[in-house]
C-alpha cells in the first residue's frame, strides 16, 4: 500500500473509531424504544445486508469449514450475551460511562486472562500497568467518592461483565484461522439473527408503530455505520497495515464515546472519567506495546 493509500485509509480508520464511540449513543437512544434482544436482532439484520455488497465486492467466498462454524456458533452465543449487557449498562448507566471503561477494560481483561490460561509471561512492567490500569478503572468508577452505592450500582456491573465476555469472544475467534475475519463475522452475525428469533424475539410482537425517524437513524447507523463499516475498514487495516499500525487507533474510541454523549444526550462527565480513561489507555499501551507516535528515519 502506497503512502497516499495509507493516509486515506488512515482517514478511514479515524471515522472507522467515530463509528465505535458512536455505538453506545445509539445504544442509549434505542434503549427507549426496544429491549436487548431486539436491539440484537435489528442491529445484525442491517449490518449483514451492508456486508453482502461489501463482500460481493471483494470477491472473498462464503465457503467455511466445520471448525469455523462451531466457533461461529460459540462466538454468536458469547456475543448475544456481550450485547445484552452492554445495552442494559447503557441503558440504566451512561454511555460516556459505558464507552470509557467497557473499552479500555477489554484489552487489560484480555492479558489477564492470557496470562491466566494460556502462560503468557507476566514482567515487571506488565505489573505496573496492570497496577496503573487497577488505578484507572477505579477512577473511572470515582470510588474516591467512597459512595458505596454509586459504585457499587447494577450498570457498573454490566459494563463490567461486558469487558469481560468480549476478551472470551476474542479468545474464542482466533482459533478460526482457515477463514476470513469478515466471513467469520458474516456467519456469525447470521447465527445471532437466527438464535434470537428462535429463542428470543418475535418479529410479529415488534412495535413497528412506535419507530419513529430518531429510532431509524440510530438503527441504521448502529448497523451500517457502527458495525458494518467500522469493523470491514478495521478488519481491512489488519490485513493491509497489520495489527500494530491499527491498534494505536482504538485508543480514540473512549474519547469519542465520551465526546458524543456530551454533544447528543448532554450527558454531563466528571472530570475524574478523563483522568481515569487516560490512565487505563496508557495501561493498555504498555501491556501491548503499541507504538502511537512513530519515528521518520532519515535516509542515511
Amino acid at each position: 500500500m502506497n503512502e497516499n493509500n495509507k493516509k486515506i485509509f488512515y482517514i478511514l480508520m479515524f471515522i472507522a473509531m467515530i463509528g465505535w464511540g458512536a455505538s453506545w449513543v445509539h445504544a442509549k437512544v434505542l434503549s427507549a424504544y426496544i429491549n436487548e434482544y431486539e436491539l440484537v436482532f435489528l442491529r445484525n439484520f442491517f449490518t449483514v445486508i451492508a456486508m453482502i455488497p461489501v463482500l460481493f465486492f471483494s470477491k472473498k467466498s462464503l465457503r467455511i469449514n466445520i471448525k469455523s462454524l462451531l466457533l461461529a456458533i460459540a462466538v454468536a452465543v458469547v456475543m448475544i450475551l456481550y450485547l445484552k449487557f452492554y445495552f442494559l449498562g447503557t441503558k440504566f448507566g451512561t454511555a460516556s460511562l459505558g464507552g470509557a471503561l467497557v473499552t479500555t477494560l477489554v484489552p487489560i481483561n484480555t492479558f489477564i486472562l492470557m496470562a491466566l490460561f494460556f502462560d503468557r509471561k507476566i514482567e515487571k512492567k506488565d505489573r505496573f500497568a496492570l497496577v496503573l490500569g487497577a488505578i484507572g478503572v477505579l477512577t473511572i468508577l470515582n470510588i474516591w467518592s467512597f459512595s458505596i452505592e454509586d459504585i457499587f450500582t447494577k450498570h457498573n456491573l454490566y459494563f463490567l461483565l461486558a469487558s469481560i465476555l468480549w476478551p472470551i469472544l476474542t479468545i474464542i475467534s482466533s482459533k478460526a484461522t482457515k477463514v476470513s475475519p469478515l466471513i467469520f463475522s458474516f456467519y456469525m452475525y447470521i447465527i445471532m439473527i437466527i438464535l434470537v428469533l428462535i429463542f428470543f424475539v418475535d418479529i410479529k410482537e415488534l412495535q413497528y408503530e412506535s419507530y419513529d425517524s430518531i429510532f431509524w437513524i440510530n438503527i441504521l447507523s448502529l448497523g451500517v455505520f457502527s458495525t458494518a463499516f467500522a469493523t470491514t475498514i478495521y478488519f481491512v487495516g489488519v490485513e493491509k497495515l497489520g495489527t500494530n499500525a491499527v491498534s494505536s487507533f482504538i485508543f480514540l474510541v473512549p474519547f469519542f464515546a465520551i465526546l458524543l454523549s456530551i454533544l447528543f444526550l448532554g450527558e454531563e462527565v466528571h472530570f475524574t472519567l478523563f483522568i481515569g480513561t487516560i490512565l487505563t489507555l496508557i495501561s493498555v499501551k504498555i501491556l501491548n506495546n503499541i507504538t502511537i507516535f512513530k519515528q521518520n528515519k532519515s535516509s542515511i
